[in-house]
């Protein structure tokens, strides 16, 4: 049984706009959008992609059956299969049996949601712009009534906008990552250019032999190279000090 007017409704529409205005990562509120569809639906299966504008891909980012080694990794274009389709035109696409037999179908090994017999696909829109889609499978042959559709168009639009808010939040938090690691590398190459030449000076080697020096050592002690070259650094710095004072 669907949602059935008003009181169930309300309950959604409380429950979506406690979403929206939560804090959750984009994990957690693509988790909310399966558990929100599956209780909108009853569905067998619920598969929510998001867009990767930059390479004009859909891809597999939350499910209701378990998919770890596909989640971030199936992908489609722009307007392949049926879900690529909602994507490019922004439109619902309903088939209550025989989904996999629709021309537009493209076939997923692995994907056990491929073999059910019904599929409701609504697009994710934040500012009326596509973000993603919302996939729902059933076993069994399943006419989508008017206000199941509707329901799950709502969520779809009113969970659109909160879903691209996480996914910048998300690209951001990436990208401060790159730059921190970005500068771990950086911090690295100095230490271990000083540590060079101090290897080079004091045993008179090429840039290439000191190079490999502190490498061997590195594998032979199983410490990093960083610390490696801090510590010779640091050997050299205390030597100076002892040479001053005398």
């Amino acid at each position: 049984m669907l949602m059935e007017p008003p009181t169930s409704q309300v309950a959604l529409l409380h429950r979506v706009s406690s979403i929206v205005s939560s804090e959750l990562s984009l994990d957690e509120m693509l988790g909310e959008i399966v558990g929100l569809t599956v209780q909108v639906t009853e569905c067998d299966a619920c598969l929510v992609y998001l867009l990767e504008r930059d390479l004009g891909e859909i891809v597999l980012r939350a499910s209701q059956v378990p998919h770890a080694a596909d989640l971030g990794n199936l992908r489609m274009k722009m307007g392949e299969g049926v879900t690529g389709w909602v994507a490019e035109h922004k439109s619902v696409v309903a088939l209550s049996s025989n989904a996999a037999s629709d021309r537009r179908f493209k076939h997923f090994q692995g994907l056990i949601e491929d073999t059910y017999d019904a599929f409701l696909s609504v697009p994710l829109v934040s500012g009326g712009d596509v973000i993603g889609v919302i996939n729902v499978h059933h076993r069994r042959e399943h006419d989508h009534s008017a206000d199941e559709v509707a329901l799950l168009t709502f969520v779809g639009e009113q969970m659109g906008g909160a879903i691209s808010k996480s996914v910048l939040e998300e690209q951001n938090a990436k990208l401060l990552e790159e730059t921190q690691e970005m500068k771990r590398q950086l911090e690295v190459r100095k230490l271990v250019e000083r540590a060079k030449g101090i290897l080079q000076q004091k045993y008179t080697l090429s840039e290439e032999e000191a190079y490999l020096r502190l490498r061997n050592e590195s594998r032979r002690l199983r410490r990093p190279m960083r610390d490696l070259a801090e510590a010779i650094i640091l050997a050299e710095d205390m030597s100076r000090k002892s040479s001053d004072m005398i």
